[in-house]
């Protein structure tokens, strides 16, 4: 088997740390990256299209590139499309994911998603295709899911069982809305890491928005997040070595060497260019002696593959990702990167928000990760409703994005993309607490009626 030989192979863990440290970036080049996952489904049936045919996952995105977008392939198969510093990707079940280009403001966010929303409906309206922002499939199992033909995803799939009893579920039935944003130093990093993981769970209960599994409720308000909880331990959770002293770009390089592997990618035909080095060791790799690939050296793209398959409540790549929300409606998915803007990109406001929660313990920290799953904003967490620190959470975000200043032609600022959060904070109310309402009265337990009711 012939390898990739053209890239500068790695030796020194100083080189890993490098990755990292190359994404600083000054303030007035931080960006905001929005991604958003939902679910497919024919509308006469509503189960979920399989990859190949006229009303398929393939048909959709051939579709979508008459609005400029490009293909991407593996060999031969269209998996994912690219415009402008965006794509379109597909997750392991067929999830269609938008990943947005780097924008500057909320309101460019917005507009690009709406944009998005807009053709994918174009093209999805043709071809009898719908599409449903919710965090976990409400009524398939995971034998009812269609498979996209995708060589890493084989790997997943295969390995996954091993190390969790939900990891399929992760991969098949899960859909997320996630923001990507900046850094300017590793002190930066270190205080926006610490604040967003902290605060990750209150996102959770917040944007919780998944209580059904195989057509009712599964005594979750947000199942997608108790997935990560039986997943992979190796490489999920809430990190508590970023709230230890001494942590920055080392520590976390030093963790991600830990964790198993699941692949390497090379330029060969088979699998899609994806070799099975799933549970196998990035540090031996580095000496030449990985059992899949024995006598050859992991390059960096081999690096920032491998940090992709690291799934914590908060990633650290060349920017921050966060990682604790459900999918939902529009208006949703624009409020989740306006929180993370408002608490981390105003310097008050990031130290305002870790003032709030830099008294939590670990054991608070995993507490409430459990309890915004299960609970959502009822219980209370260091002594306080968990309700009171969602709203003041979202008060600081609110003053950070005053502080920000970014008006749209209208002359309006960013604040307003809050709303809705604060509508549910401020009920204590989830949004899978009033679907579950609807659920018990109106729609008197046919959730036919959320794929009528709660589609895009």
């Amino acid at each position: 088997m012939a390898y990739n030989t053209d890239a500068e192979p790695l030796r020194s863990f100083s080189e890993l740390v490098g990755y990292f440290e190359a994404g600083c970036k000054p303030r007035e080049r931080w960006r905001i990256g929005a991604e958003h996952e939902k679910f497919v489904f024919h509308t006469d049936t509503l189960r979920r299209p399989q990859y190949a045919g006229p009303d398929g996952i393939q048909a959709m995105l051939k579709g979508l590139m008459r609005f400029g977008w490009d293909g991407v392939y593996e060999n031969d198969t269209l998996i994912a499309l690219t415009r402008k510093g965006a794509s379109v990707s597909l997750e392991p079940g067929g999830q269609f994911e938008l990943s947005g280009a780097p924008l500057l403001t909320i309101h460019d966010i917005c507009e690009e998603t709406g944009q998005h929303l807009e053709e994918v409906k174009a093209v999805a309206s043709e071809i009898g295709l719908g599409f449903l922002g919710v965090g976990f499939s409400p009524l398939w199992t995971r034998e009812e899911t269609p498979i996209m033909p995708k060589g890493r995803y084989n790997i997943m799939r295969a390995y996954m069982p091993k190390v969790g009893g939900l990891g399929l579920d992760m991969m098949l039935r899960t859909c997320t809305v996630q923001a990507n944003l900046d850094y300017e130093s590793e002190a930066d990093m270190v205080l926006k890491f610490r604040t967003s993981l902290a605060l990750q769970p209150i996102a959770t209960a917040l944007f919780a928005n998944s209580p059904f599994t195989e057509g009712k409720p599964n005594g979750f308000l947000s199942a997608r997040a108790n997935v990560w909880t039986d997943t992979d331990a190796d490489r999920t959770g809430m990190l508590d070595f970023v709230f230890e002293d001494g942590f920055g770009f080392e520590r976390y390089a030093r963790y991600a060497l830990d964790v198993p592997m699941y692949f390497v990618h090379r330029d060969i035909p088979e699998n899609g260019g994806y070799i099975d080095a799933s549970g196998q060791d990035f540090k031996a790799y580095m000496k030449g002696e990985l059992p899949a690939m024995p006598g050859q050296y992991p390059t960096m793209d081999d690096w920032a593959d491998h940090l992709t398959t690291l799934f914590p409540e908060v990633r650290l790549k060349k920017y921050l990702e966060m990682r604790g929300a459900d999918a939902g409606p529009w208006s949703r998915l624009c409020a989740l990167p306006a929180l993370w803007a408002g608490l981390l990109y105003d310097q008050p406001s990031l130290e305002a928000a870790w003032e709030l929660v830099k008294g939590w313990t670990s054991d608070d920290h995993n507490a409430l990760r459990g309890m915004a799953a299960k609970t959502g904003l009822k219980g209370e967490i260091a002594g306080r409703p968990v309700k009171e620190w969602a709203v003041d959470v979202l008060n600081i975000a609110k003053q950070g994005l005053k502080n920000r200043n970014y008006l749209s032609g209208g002359l309006v600022d960013e604040t307003g993309y809050l709303g809705e959060l604060f509508e549910i904070a401020e009920s204590g109310v989830t949004p899978a607490e009033r679907l579950l309402d609807k659920y018990h009265g109106p729609w008197q337990g046919d959730l036919r009626h959320l794929y009528e009711e709660e589609a895009y």
